[in-house]
């Protein structure tokens, strides 16, 4: 199972570390690991949130999401993409910007840095997005109650989460201007860059999610109508028709993911520059930790993790809200990658452990419960 899931992870790290020794020696190999080892760490909540969604589709959509996916995220997201912000930041041809790429390094890493305030609003407005959504629902489930049942309650205001998502990125541009102006204004013209990419961040994310959260209504309705055909099917004899709409709504579900794993690439992708500014080696080393992050989603499906350790999914929603406030922040001020992977890894781990706590609870409680039953039985005998 292990092996059939990481399988494809295995290979493309052994080719990836492979390549780096050819391309610059046992030095690139180093930098290709380390990037490696970053990306997973910094996309390990990507991994959780992929879970949530990718075990509502089918056998074949997750063979889709690990390979036509992978291709989007790797090639898409960690060699095309910073490519393509260089190219329309500095107003260049995309050719002029991959020249740039391989035989200016310094000067490239000088223009994405420069881009960083629009990656970052534009992300961060979508990640924000996920997380106040998730934390104003009502559910049954609830990990931190103190927090989540009041803010639940809250959540019954209607557009209060886009409400609140347009405040922070008011303040986020009005304090980059601010600051701007006390520096001599020579970013003033960015503090509207932000709140326009801010904007486009939140307008994808309405659109996306909006799309996905209406076919995933039809697919379930679908299903509820394909139950029934099943049973009119068993007692006629006849044979049910098959179901288009499905396609349908995993499309709309993996296009979803893409964009999520998109919005989660950018702290990877802006924190590699603090290693190495080499586009290949860049490349190499987030693409093997992109494989790792997709592999490690259909194995937390496959093994029905979510399922066994309920509050997992909790802990990355807190850990998706982190990261959505640290590159809001970066806009203006740096953190160090160390922390931002740190603050994911342990809202996961502190998530884990209160899941296992409540599963030995939950046993406990049944054991107990199992034992007085018998101790009644053998009395009234």
């Amino acid at each position: 199972m292990l092996l059939k899931t990481f399988g494809w992870s295995f290979a493309i790290t052994a080719l990836g570390l492979v390549a780096a020794v050819f391309y610059g020696g046992w030095k690139a190999f180093g930098i290709v690991a380390i990037l490696s080892i970053l990306e997973i760490s910094l996309s390990f909540d990507n991994a959780v949130v992929n879970a949530g969604i990718l075990k509502k589709m089918n056998a074949f959509w997750q063979k889709i999401f690990l390979t036509v996916g992978v291709l989007i995220a790797v090639f898409g997201m960690r060699l095309v993409f910073p490519v393509v912000i260089v190219a329309i930041s500095a107003k260049i041809g995309p050719i002029d910007a991959v020249d740039l790429a391989l035989n200016n390094k310094d000067h490239y890493q000088e223009l994405v840095t420069d881009a960083h305030p629009a990656i970052a609003a534009f992300g961060g407005m979508f990640l924000l997005m996920i997380f106040l959504d998730f934390i104003f629902e009502d559910r049954d489930i609830q990990w931190l109650r103190w927090i989540e049942r009041p803010l639940a309650k809250l959540g019954k205001v209607d557009m209060l989460s886009v409400c609140i998502a347009l405040i922070v990125l008011l303040i986020t541009s009005f304090t980059f201007a601010t600051h701007a102006h006390q520096h001599g204004g020579a970013h003033v013209d960015k503090a509207q860059t932000v709140l326009i990419a801010g904007v486009a961040g939140l307008i994808t994310y309405m659109v996306v999610g909006g799309l996905s959260g209406y076919f995933e209504d039809k697919l379930e309705e679908e299903e509820e109508r394909e139950h029934e055909e099943e049973e009119e099917a068993e007692r006629s004899g006849k044979k049910k028709p098959a179901i288009v709409l499905a396609g349908q709504a995993a499309f709309f579900m993996f296009l979803y993911l893409e964009v999520l794993d998109a919005s989660f690439s950018f702290d990877g992708v802006i924190g590699a520059f603090a290693i190495t500014n080499d586009i290949v080696l860049m490349a190499l080393g987030l693409g093997i930790g992109a494989m790792y992050v997709r592999s490690l989603t259909v194995y937390l499906v496959r093994q029905g993790t979510l399922d066994d350790y309920v509050y997992l999914e909790h802990g990355a929603h807190y850990a998706i809200g982190a990261l959505a406030v640290i590159l809001m922040i970066t806009i203006q001020h740096e953190i160090n990658e160390v922390i931002t992977g740190l603050v994911g890894v342990v809202l996961i781990a502190w998530s884990f452990w209160s899941s296992v706590r409540r599963n030995r609870a939950l046993a406990a409680a049944e054991g107990k419960a199992s034992s007085d039953e018998k101790a009644e039985v053998s009395s009234g005998v």
